[in-house]
């Protein structure tokens, strides 16, 4: 059959309709999926000093199923800033979302040999029982007021620390009555939680387990030790005798695993 030639350009056009409505469809379908994307993504604020703990913590929340992850880490006047570089490397391997080195210098007050200039880090004794000169005044609250207004800003519900009360120095922020109490203050003191009711969880998945039963949950889960940090000082090896090296190296013994960062063989 033989179309008579003023209906040809109508059917051309006809099909560049169809064809532009096809494609208007898929381009709105795309926009649907990518929506519905990132409304589904499970969001984490972890917050990453580069050590063993929070390490693990961050690795815990990825195995949790949180798949956009926001570092947070501090710069607090500390003498050095190796654990820094540590965190820095340890976001980026995870693939974190967003990493902040929030500046707070805690060091404009003394009493704390980790950044008073004028205190010595004096060797550890994992057999103390008293609190150690290493202990920051109510950092881990500062922390997490930080990190509460982080996650208010974001709108992000859930935040993951890697603290414990089982094998820690005797810092009194470690504590489950605090983190279940800065969590209740939390969601006092936030639009998310007072308002909106959307409570914001602390998760501190590492309270009641011993060091050496993280290091394992870790290793399981891939976690890179060698790029972690926990020495008090910023030598070029960890110096194995301040608490948090004496802490990390009683932890591996007990785990039946070789600390990547210090062993030689590895």
């Amino acid at each position: 059959m033989t179309i008579p030639d003023e209906y040809r350009e109508h059917i051309h056009f006809g099909k560049i309709y169809i064809s532009l409505r096809r494609s208007c469809r898929m381009i709105r379908k795309e926009k649907l999926r990518q929506t519905i994307s990132r409304v589904s993504m499970k969001k984490a604020i972890v917050l990453l000093s580069g050590g063993l703990d929070s390490t693990t913590a961050l690795y815990v929340a990825k195995s949790q199923g949180f798949d956009e992850l926001y570092a947070l880490t501090f710069r607090y006047g500390q003498k050095h800033d190796k654990e820094i570089q540590s965190a820095v490397a340890v976001a980026r391997k995870a693939g974190v979302k967003e990493h902040k080195i929030v500046e707070l210098l805690l060091n404009q007050w003394k009493g704390c040999s980790l950044t008073d200039p004028e205190m010595t880090i004096h060797d550890g004794d994992v057999a103390r029982d008293t609190i150690p000169d290493t202990y920051v005044p109510a950092r881990n609250m500062v922390f997490l007021s930080v990190a509460a207004s982080y996650a208010d800003a974001l709108g992000v519900t859930d935040i993951f620390i890697g603290v414990s009360e089982v094998d820690y120095s005797g810092y009194v922020d470690c504590r489950e009555e605090f983190i279940r109490s800065m969590e209740q203050t939390i969601n006092l003191g936030t639009v998310l939680g007072a308002e909106q009711k959307r409570k914001i969880t602390l998760h501190a998945p590492f309270l009641h387990m011993t060091k050496a039963e993280e290091i394992k949950l870790g290793t399981s889960l891939g976690v890179d030790f060698g790029m972690t940090w926990s020495c008090y000082r910023g030598t070029e090896k960890p110096c194995g005798t301040c608490d948090s090296c004496l802490l990390r190296a009683k932890a591996f013994r007990e785990a039946g695993i070789k600390d990547p960062l210090t062993d030689e063989s590895e």
